[in-house]
């Protein structure tokens, strides 16, 4: 197949254009690197520096003729989204929607989304969350991403485009900032291996559903074919607290200090992990990383690149 990969030089775009091609896919990668980065992008793909937004986007389907976009590009911050909705619904709705467009007219069979089981679900009902818990975002990026889900089904019922929506829970691994506000394992990974005071936010009891990066991008070679027009969870069902992330890379990065608590994050949910089932029966997807392996593959990658930057 001919993959498009939206977002293929972010943290998990990347690694899901490395799994398409040792699958042995022809893959073009595309990314305005608003936070992504050239380097990542696999010296076998094709890289396209693009905004999801610019016209020209249809020439370059017109020349590439696509069998499948895997769609990973969107605007990411929760705190971001609070303070500018405008560009969250520029980017992750209209910019979805030219590439909707450019799909239905230049013959593109199916579209594989990256949605996220903890904002479309805001402040979860019951635990752990299956793909038929309430859509109740409380911030404009969940607002932004279930909003394009609505739209994938419309252009499945109307012109019969094929697609597959996963939620992702909180993923994690190599080539992820360790500078940016978002996923504190690579955010812990990099205060502790520069000697810094790693700060937990609030009583550090708040759990999520934590994700290796090469589990979603399996689940994403797996919807190529599996999963047509429907919408799946992933994540391992259980929550891991962050002062057990603390604690896990503190030993893994011998880490000197201590704990130091913050203030909460104002609106942050207490709990959030999903329910996967479905994935593991309808598409024979199920998680493989454990959490210790994965920390510990976390931080072997970036001990040497933070120690080359200090």
């Amino acid at each position: 197949m001919k993959i498009l990969v939206t977002g293929g030089a972010g943290f998990i775009g990347s690694h899901i254009v490395d799994t398409y091609l040792a699958a042995g896919h022809q893959v073009v990668g595309l990314d305005d690197l608003t936070t992504g980065h050239q380097e990542n992008v696999n010296a076998a793909a094709r890289f396209v520096r693009m905004d999801v937004r610019d016209p020209a986007l249809e020439q370059l389907f017109i020349q590439e003729r696509f069998d499948v976009v895997c769609h990973q590009a969107a605007r990411g911050n929760v705190r971001a989204s609070m303070e500018d909705p405008m560009v969250y619904a520029d980017v992750n709705i209209r910019g979805g929607v030219n590439l909707l467009e450019c799909c239905r007219k230049h013959g593109t069979q199916k579209i594989i989304y990256s949605s996220t089981g903890g904002c479309v679900y805001g402040e979860l009902q019951y635990l752990p969350a299956d793909e038929s818990h309430p859509i109740r975002p409380r911030d404009p990026y969940g607002a932004s991403k279930a909003s394009f889900e609505l739209y994938l089904n419309v252009h499945q019922m109307n012109y019969g485009l094929r697609y597959t929506t996963l939620r992702y829970p909180n993923v994690y691994g190599p080539r992820q900032d360790p500078y940016g506000e978002a996923g504190v394992v690579s955010i812990f990974t990099g205060k502790m291996l520069h000697g810094q005071q790693a700060i937990i936010n609030g009583d550090g009891e708040q759990e999520r559903d934590y994700l290796y990066v090469a589990d979603v991008a399996r689940a994403n070679l797996l919807a190529l074919d599996r999963g047509d027009n429907d919408v799946f969870n992933l994540g391992w069902g259980h929550g891991v607290s962050v002062n057990r992330i603390f604690t896990e890379l503190k030993a893994l990065t011998d880490y000197p200090l201590g704990e130091e608590h913050g203030p909460p994050k104002l609106g942050e949910v207490r709990y959030s992990y999903l329910d996967a089932r479905k994935a593991r029966q309808e598409m024979g997807w199920e998680p493989q990383v454990p959490l210790e392996e994965g920390l510990r593959r976390t931080v072997e990658y970036f001990r040497p690149i933070l120690a080359a930057r200090a």
